[in-house]
Formats: C-alpha cells, structure tokens, sequence
C-alpha cells in the first residue's frame, strides 16, 4: 500500500538523463497548436503543485513542465514529452486558459482530468494505494476505481 502521509523530497526521476531536459519554451511560446481550446482549471505552476505533479507523472511518464509568470498577472505553463506531445496554457490570474496542444496526446487535456480524479474524490488517488508488482515487474496502483499502472522500464 502507499502510505497516505504526505511526504516529497525530490521530484520523479524518469529515463538515463536524469535531471530530465528542460523544456523547450522558446520553441513552444510562439506554436499554434494542432488544437486550441479553453482549459477547464486556472493555470497552475505543476512541477510546484507535488500531488497534481505526482499524478501526472503516473498518467504520463516523462512529461516535462515549464512555468512563468509575467508582471501584468499573466502565466504560462507548458508540458511536453519525448514523443512530441506538448502543451502550453496561458491566462491572466484565475481565469479559464487558452491552451494550445500539439503532438500524439493532448497533455493538457491529461492534466484537466487528473484534476477531476483530485477534485472529485478530495486527495491524490494514488495516495492511500493498493499497489500489486507483476511478474515483468509493473507496478499496478488501484484506490476504490481509480487505477494506474507504472511500466518497468
């Protein structure tokens, strides 16, 4: 089981080149996007939000985040990941992002449901956990009917 106690003390570790690279914001700043839409939750810096950072990192091994905030009260958060999915969202204090996405997956669209999964039960899911290892050594985490599985790599 996964303790329930809070407790962070270093972020995800992902892949041989661990720090894992930085993302790519001047590339990212000026993309359109293959799809622009309105994000369902204010913009939040991820890498600093450890349980929403947590749980993406279940749903999406490997994701990246960058974060600014600007002094007219604008922010920006971008995510992408190695297989050319990204994502960048922007607004101005609490209000509802304009995001743009591009690649294989729509990694804001992860985030957004990671965030209902958080919101609806009240904690991050995988907090408090079943957590069964198979044979090829995958971990499979379970709480109630949320599940995720962590590939052995």
């Amino acid at each position: 089981m996964v303790e329930f106690t809070p407790a962070a003390f270093m972020r995800t570790r992902t892949g041989d080149d661990y720090p894992p690279n930085a993302v790519d914001s001047d590339r990212l700043d000026e993309a359109d996007g293959e799809e622009v839409t309105t994000g369902r939750y204010p913009v939040v810096d991820v890498a600093e939000a450890w349980e929403l950072s947590a749980m993406i990192a279940l749903a999406v091994p490997g994701v990246r985040h960058g974060y600014r905030r600007e002094a007219d009260g604008r922010h920006t958060a971008i995510m992408a990941h190695s297989d050319g999915s990204w994502a960048r969202a922007t607004a101005v204090g609490a209000d509802l992002p304009t995001v743009h996405q591009g690649g294989p997956r729509r990694l804001w669209d992860i985030l957004d449901d990671v965030r209902d999964d958080w919101l609806r039960l009240g904690y991050a899911p995988h907090l408090g956990a079943n957590a069964r290892i198979a044979d090829d050594g995958s971990i499979r985490l379970s709480h109630g009917a949320w599940t995720a599985t962590v590939r052995a790599e």
